[in-house]
């Protein structure tokens, strides 16, 4: 049934119409290049290990620089490791700093993907095509890293016996063979609703702009240029490329904090 969605999903997306990006302005008119036809088709992982690359280019060169008093790119980064701190710290306690590293790249990963879609001539990977690709990717590295956890801090069996709900009694264990199904149903479908609403979100981002170019274009057929109608859409993007960028990593990190110990998270 997953698969069959993915399916469905990835044919949806060919039908997709988005404006054009560097690499299909270079490689598009050579349909038959072996490296054009490689990079038109992974265009959505090509960019994906741009940004990676950037980021980390980012965190090195101000790790390798750094002072006592911060300059440009390490007060922001540190500002933005400071934010971030205290949003994780803020639902999963100081113990939750562990996963400060893993949650807070999720959050710029995925933010700097968003935008990389703003800037003419590149693309957002976590939408367009194959873009479902990338965010279930994402989701399932989050699936495997709040399992790892549950399974290591609560032990195989205590974490067995959360599924089940934490029966006591007759009647909680007779509840069991309904509760445990539908608790790991609910599991494989936290990835997968973390996925799809990225990968929606960006696309109908995409859609929108593209829809409202060609629009500007198509109202000014006589002119040598077109009305940039879509710069309006532009800033609400801004805005709801970093909602879905928090909001994954929202609920990355309430995944955590329902597989925690309860002790020790403080709410």
């Amino acid at each position: 049934m997953i698969l069959n969605l993915l399916d469905e999903t990835v044919k949806h997306e060919e039908e997709v119409s988005e404006l054009p990006n560097i690499l299909t302005l270079i490689f598009g008119h050579h349909p038959h290049s072996a490296i054009g036809k490689f990079l038109i088709e992974y265009q959505n992982i090509f960019f994906a290990w741009v940004v990676a690359g950037l980021i980390s280019l980012a965190f090195y060169l101000a790790y390798r620089k750094r002072e006592m008093v911060p300059g440009g790119l390490q007060n922001l980064l540190e500002l933005a490791v400071e934010g971030l701190d205290g949003i994780v710290t803020g639902i999963l306690g100081k113990d939750g700093r562990k996963y400060l590293p893993f949650l807070g790249t999720l959050f710029l990963y995925i933010l700097l993907m968003n935008l990389f879609g703003l800037i003419p001539g590149l693309m957002s990977p976590t939408g367009g095509p194959s873009g479902v690709n990338i965010t279930m990717a994402l989701a399932i590295c989050v699936f495997c890293y709040v399992q790892y956890t549950a399974i290591t801090r609560l032990g195989p069996l205590k974490y067995a016996y959360h599924l089940m709900g934490e029966p006591k009694g007759a009647v909680g264990w007779s509840m069991v063979p309904l509760i445990l199904p539908a608790h790991l149903v609910g599991e494989i479908a936290k990835p997968m609703s973390l996925a799809f609403r990225l990968f929606g979100n960006i696309t109908g981002e995409d859609i929108l702009i593209f829809a409202f170019v060609g629009l500007g274009i198509a109202l000014t057929s006589f002119l040598p240029v077109g009305v940039p109608l879509q710069v309006p859409f532009l800033f609400m993007a801004l805005l709801t490329s970093t909602i879905q960028a928090l909001v994954f990593t929202l609920l990355s990190t309430v995944y955590f904090s329902l597989v925690l110990p309860h002790g020790e998270v403080e709410h």
